[in-house]
């Protein structure tokens, strides 16, 4: 029978074993946060083939259990305590190295945010429970069989399994927490709601299927030349996002601009109760979300939500069908005409109403010049007249990682990793066939298209043709980017296909002279690796 002391140590044990698994599930934890806390889409991505990460906790356990067998066989002539606690040397050994060594390191990697610090503390107690149930349950099983070896396997080899296990207690974990967070998000929610409504401030909802970022970030340049402003910061658009915006930084301002996400039905209309926006803009409609939405016209109602919501709304060409009475139309109202793209900018007419000027912008491709025109058009609804707007136009800067141009030693980079849509991707291979130097791309594909991944992926890669070196990043999406590079005669010898970001920068380490151009293209998020 065990006694107390032999209870303390498996409590030891455990937590030793506990303290040097969660710093391996980092990753996977990371991964959690980037599903936005979904255990459905976590399991999905972690058991989906090929993927990486699952291969190494695969081969973490199975160095486990070779080096716990090993250990306890060798030691057991020693006793069985002996031979555990060299077992368990090894079994941390083993972990460290992963830790700092094979663990998949993430782009964005788990944030210790307020609710990750609770989020971990609980993976953690639940691991030590685990641990230390199956500990003593262990500990009874070897007693019942006897033996020095066959006692010091049965309790130290299951154990080894723990790594695959992982995934399992985090979503076991993050369920627990929502009992928590779901009530402590809805206070949270519910006080963000409160304070926007109490805003003397005008509200504006900028959604659709591309460009949100853009047009919220040239529509906050140009309206800051004569108003007050706040926008949601980088890419928040859900109701937590905007929430955060508002609790940290208040309203004191006179124009709120709010970028709206949605990735199901639903997500527009809850944004629009939190908000209530008195002002639209949807950018666009194409397939991106198609995946989730299942349908271009689903795609389309929803972003219509906003549209139908808000008093005024700023209607983008390819959404077209969502214009109303009070709506100004791209194309009919306002546009950027006769575009003419370089290397060093762009020039275009910008046309609002029956105001047009001949502007010039540091941005670079098309969509900047309509993106622009996007933002103007709103800034003209919300009282700008056309010559505060064109004066205004120099102010506005780059986003970061949407096909933003970098100089650096002789070199051009154009980082358009943030950008994951077809259109905009088209018109970035454009931009890099601007430049005179041998010209590169780097990329993974694009995603989150549906049904039509594959086709638009191959139109991707046709699009290629004709750049000095192709570079294709990961195992998801790659193989209908190089079908189509190839079945529009493009030259094999130039494309080269790498598992990670990393791997591509070495190979332009060697490639790039000075001159030379490179586009990186949609750095995917870490679940999609």
């Amino acid at each position: 029978m065990p006694t107390y002391e032999t209870y303390l140590i498996v409590a030891a044990h455990a937590i030793a074993l506990a303290c040097l698994l969660l710093p391996a599930a980092l990753p996977l934890l990371g991964i959690l946060q980037q599903e936005g806390y979904s255990g459905r889409g976590t399991f999905r991505w972690f058991y989906k083939k090929g993927n990486i990460l699952r291969r190494r906790y695969s081969l973490l356990t199975l160095a486990l259990i070779l080096i716990t067998a090993l250990l306890s066989v060798c030691f057991s002539f020693a006793g069985t305590e002996l031979a555990l606690l060299v077992a368990t040397a090894g079994y941390v050994g083993i972990c460290v190295v992963f830790i700092y060594s094979f663990r998949l390191a993430l782009k964005v990697p788990f944030k210790f945010t307020n609710r990750g610090k609770r989020l971990y503390a609980c993976l953690f107690l639940l691991t030590f429970g685990v641990l230390f149930g199956a500990g003593c349950g262990l500990y009874f099983a070897a007693d019942a069989i006897g033996g020095r070896i066959a006692h010091a396997l049965v309790r130290a080899l299951p154990l080894s399994l723990m790594p695959l296990a992982m995934p399992a207690l985090l979503i076991a974990a993050n369920s627990v927490m929502k009992s928590y967070e779901v009530p402590h998000s809805r206070k949270f929610l519910k006080r963000a709601k409160r304070m926007l409504a109490e805003s003397s401030c005008t509200k504006v909802g900028i959604t659709g299927s591309f460009g949100k970022t853009s047009v919220k970030h040239f529509a906050h340049a140009i309206l800051s030349q004569k108003y007050k402003v706040i926008a949601s910061p980088a890419s928040f658009n859900t109701p937590l996002g905007i929430a955060r915006c508002v609790s940290k930084g208040g309203l004191d301002c006179d124009i709120f601009l709010a970028e709206m996400g949605a990735r199901q039905t639903g997500d527009i209309a809850e944004l629009c109760d939190m908000v209530c926006p008195e002002y639209a803009v949807v950018t666009g409609i194409c397939a991106q979300h198609l995946e989730t939405f299942g349908s271009i016209a689903a795609i389309a109602r929803e972003k219509g939500v906003l549209a139908r919501y808000a008093q005024h709304s700023v209607i983008g060409a390819t959404a077209s069908g969502l214009a109303g009475e009070n709506s100004l139309l791209e194309g009919r109202d306002f546009a950027a005409e006769n575009i003419v793209c370089t290397t060093k900018g762009t020039d275009f007419d910008l046309r609002i109403k029956e105001h047009k000027t001949r502007v010039h912008t540091d941005l670079l491709g098309k969509h900047a010049a309509e993106d622009i025109a996007l933002a103007a058009a709103l800034s003209f609804l919300l009282g700008m007249t056309a010559e505060e707007i064109a004066s205004a136009l120099p102010a506005i800067t780059p986003v970061p990682h949407r096909l933003e141009l970098w100089e650096k030693n002789g070199l051009y980079i154009l980082d358009d990793s943030y950008n994951s849509n077809v259109l905009g991707a088209h018109d970035a291979v454009d931009t890099l066939k601007l430049f005179e130097g041998k010209k590169y791309v780097v990329t993974p594909g694009l995603v989150e298209l549906g049904e039509l991944e594959e086709k638009e992926n191959a139109s991707l890669g046709a699009t290629f043709v004709g750049l000095d070196g192709v570079i294709l990043v990961g195992e998801t999406l790659i193989l209908a980017v190089r079908k189509g590079y190839l079945d529009a005669g493009g030259d094999d010898a130039l494309l080269t296909v790498v598992p990670t970001l990393k791997k591509a920068q070495e190979i332009l380490a060697e490639k790039l002279t000075e001159g030379d151009a490179v586009l990186f293209l949609n750095d995917l998020p870490d679940k999609y690796l």
